[in-house]
Order: C-alpha cells, then structure tokens, then sequence
C-alpha cells in the first residue's frame, strides 16, 4: 500500500542567524537575519508577518519546535520553557542572498523582543516561522491588497506598523497618489523614506509634544479624509460589540474613491475605523485595519 505523503505546511520553522544589527534611531533597530533553507523561505505580500522565536535566559533554543506541527509543540511544552513567540513583519527581503531585515521597536527591557533586539550580535540564532515557497496556494500572511481602482490610498500606523508602510511605501507603483501617517515615538524617530511622485508621507512624533498614544495620529487621519471628496453621507457604524475584534480586512470595496489601511494600537485603529465610518461616511469595506498589539497585553 502506498501511503499518502503528508501535507506540505504554509508556514514552517526556519533556522536563522544574526549578520548584522543596525541601529537606525532612537526607537528602531534592524537586525539582518540569514538562515540555510531561507531559500524556500516566500514573502508574498510587502506587509508580509512572520512570527520569531527568541532564546530564554535558561535554556536557548533547545525547546524550540522545528517540525512542521510547530505550534502544537510549543503550545504542549511546559509554560516555563516555551521560547517567547513575537510577530513582526519582513522590512525587506533579498532571496539571492538568502537575507531577510527585521526592524524592532525598541522599548527598554519592558518585552522580550526588546530586550534581545537591544543585545542582539552576530552569530544569535532564533528560529522564525514564515512562508513555506513548497506550499503550492497562498500561505496569506499579509494584507496590503488595494483595489486597483483606488483613486486615492489611506497609510496610517503606529512606530510598530512602520516597518510594514516603509515597504508597502517603496513598492507602490508610479501614478498610485497616497497620502501616508505615522505615528512615532520621538522626532528622532522619522526615518529616510523614498516616496514617488504623488506620495505625501508625514510623520507624527509624539515626543516633545507629549501627545498621547494614537492622539495625533487619529487626527491626521480625520483631516486627511476631510479633505477628500466624500461620496457617501456618514455611514452605519461598526456593531459596538466589536471591541474584541483587532482585525478586519475587507474583501471587497463598493467605494472607490479611497482605501484605507490602518495597523497598529488594536483600540487606536477600532476607534479609528468607528470614526471613519460613523462621522465621515467612509464605507466600511473600504478600510483595511490590523490591531498589531494591544495595550497593556503581550501577545503571541
């Protein structure tokens, strides 16, 4: 009897190690990772996640999974010795050189991503989880798909989606407008981004103003679409018990005359998208938005 060969997974462990750490402000920090299967390792989209697992203090990676059922292993280890999981997105990927950039927001010791990105050196090793390019459909992972339609596209993020515009900025196509915002730490923080033509990228940086988490970024946002033409009077809001839900991307748009993708704080880019919807009459399904992290929580 021939038995049948096992499912090819979409998301798979790779093994990598640090080549180089780059400090690129005071709040964001690239590391450049390199692995030996990295050639089958398949970002799809410019916003693409992958998940890190990082060494403990106590036992490294000696408990990390490398099978192809990953997850259930690790959720079946011991709480003490599963290797602190963290997701983040690919800044930016050279498949000929078998390199990937991960930028991490840095914030003290407060996080495990954190405290190892600040003393992160060559030779670390982690393990990431990513696309598998064996996997013959579409492993998902990211959410940048516009309507090609779109006369006008909405980028907004916080310091933990930047990563993620930064490429989606670089990648649009000639003739695309957009008007991009970002919410940062401190002036410090405002990175050297090549936009083309017909791309207006402002940064927010919180510090010296003292401005609150998601404050100036909200505003941006609401005066940016005030200044577009309004197809539509102000619309049904989202149901008010969707507090819970920190993730929702359209399939489809029926309004094309803008779309919007929003990440980062989950309760920021709730109300945001509440607001949008509510006050201005931005159709629903034309706003893309992605609760990246949420307060007071840490999160797999």
């Amino acid at each position: 009897m021939t038995l049948a060969a096992p499912p090819i997974p979409a998301y798979r462990p790779f093994a990598a190690e640090v080549t180089r750490v780059q400090r690129l402000t005071p709040s964001f920090l690239r590391v450049t990772l390199t692995g030996p299967a990295f050639g089958d390792l398949a970002p799809n989209g410019w916003d693409q996640r992958i998940k890190v697992l990082l060494p403990t203090a106590e036992r490294g990676l000696c408990d990390c999974p490398r099978g192809e059922d990953w997850y259930a292993e690790w959720r079946a280890l011991p709480v003490a010795h599963r290797n602190p999981m963290r997701t983040y997105t690919v800044r930016a990927a050279r498949p000929e050189l078998r390199e990937i950039d991960v930028d991490f927001v840095l914030h003290g010791a407060t996080g495990p991503a954190s405290a190892w990105a600040e003393s992160a050196a060559t030779g670390d090793e982690v393990v990431l989880i990513g696309p598998n390019a064996a996997f013959p459909g579409p492993t998902g992972g990211f959410e940048w798909r516009p309507p090609a339609d779109a006369a006008c596209l909405l980028i907004a993020g916080d310091e933990t989606a930047v990563p993620a515009v930064c490429a989606i900025v670089e990648a649009l196509p000639a003739g695309r407008p957009a008007r991009v915002l970002l919410e940062v730490p401190e002036a410090g923080d405002v990175l050297p981004l090549v936009a083309r033509d017909g791309v207006e990228v402002t940064w927010l940086p919180r510090r010296p103003a003292a401005a609150a988490r998601g404050a100036l970024l909200t505003a941006a946002v609401v005066a940016a679409v005030r200044d577009l033409p309004r197809r539509s009077a102000p619309g049904e809001a989202p149901p008010e018990d969707d507090a819970d839900v920190l993730w929702d991307v359209p399939a489809e748009s029926s309004d094309a005359s803008l779309y919007a993708w929003l990440a980062g704080e989950a309760g920021v880019v709730t109300a945001l998208r509440r607001r949008l919807v509510r006050e201005l009459g931005l159709d629903r399904g034309s706003i893309a938005f992605m609760g990246y992290w949420r307060e007071g929580r840490s999160g797999d």
